[in-house]
């Protein structure tokens, strides 16, 4: 089995698992998202992902299994995700990013693969640089926006309340923390794609000549040094 994370594209929006790929909660506002036809949902969808590639880069991580999408995280800055502005703690914080969407496909779940994609993203916005934090509208207790993330999930991978509600509070998650924990992110995606590589052994010692008599050994000072 192989397992690798990559960087989403408009080629995985057909093969994503789950509602997300037929949803624009958070792409569009809900006036124009009344207006899109089922058939059309598909075409918005890969225009939204095209424009977030070209005006600010990549948008998501698409984690692989043998080839396949198990599981996908979505990111985007406010400006990009009208959508958010119906939750009543919005807006979103100027100075962050905006995490949309963490989605494991049932038959992988209980693998921490959440925490992974989350990892991945932070990992990513660190990289880039200037970006100080992410934030996630948070549900609690049965919410009706289903698209928010669980508030117990966003909790368990490093997210903090910035504005609470009883059902939908506005969490936070600071990057400069996140760098604390850098080696935290690589070293789960290398066990990802199983590329831990084994402790090294100890090289055996040469073999050396017995010709039955003691040798005596010299050593010289080169430059203050024995060698």
């Amino acid at each position: 089995m192989t397992r690798k994370v990559v960087r989403l594209t408009v080629d995985h929006l057909a093969q994503l698992p789950g509602p997300c790929p037929t949803c624009l909660f958070w792409e569009l506002d809900p006036v124009r998202r009344a207006r899109v036809r089922p058939a059309e949902v598909a075409a918005e969808k890969e225009a939204w992902v095209s424009e977030v590639l070209r005006e600010w880069g990549s948008c998501g991580r698409v984690l692989l299994v043998d080839d396949a999408v198990a599981g996908f995280a979505v990111y985007a800055p406010p400006a990009f995700v009208p959508g958010a502005a119906g939750f009543p703690t919005a807006p979103v914080s100027p100075d962050a990013v905006l995490l949309t969407t963490v989605y494991v496909d049932p038959a992988h779940a209980g693998g921490g693969l959440g925490r992974v994609l989350v990892q991945a993203m932070a990992a990513d916005l660190v990289e880039r640089g200037g970006v100080v934090a992410v934030e996630a509208f948070g549900s609690r207790g049965g919410g009706r926006r289903t698209c928010a993330l669980p508030v117990d999930f966003l909790g368990g991978v490093g997210f903090k309340t910035q504005r609470a509600h009883p059902t939908t509070p506005r969490m936070r998650m600071d990057l400069r923390s996140a760098l604390s924990w850098r080696g935290e992110v690589e070293a789960a995606l290398e066990r990802l794609v199983g590329a831990v590589r084994p402790p090294q052994r100890a090289r055996p010692s040469p073999p050396t000549r017995d010709s039955g008599r003691t040798t005596r050994v010299s050593t010289r000072r080169v430059g203050g040094l024995s060698r």
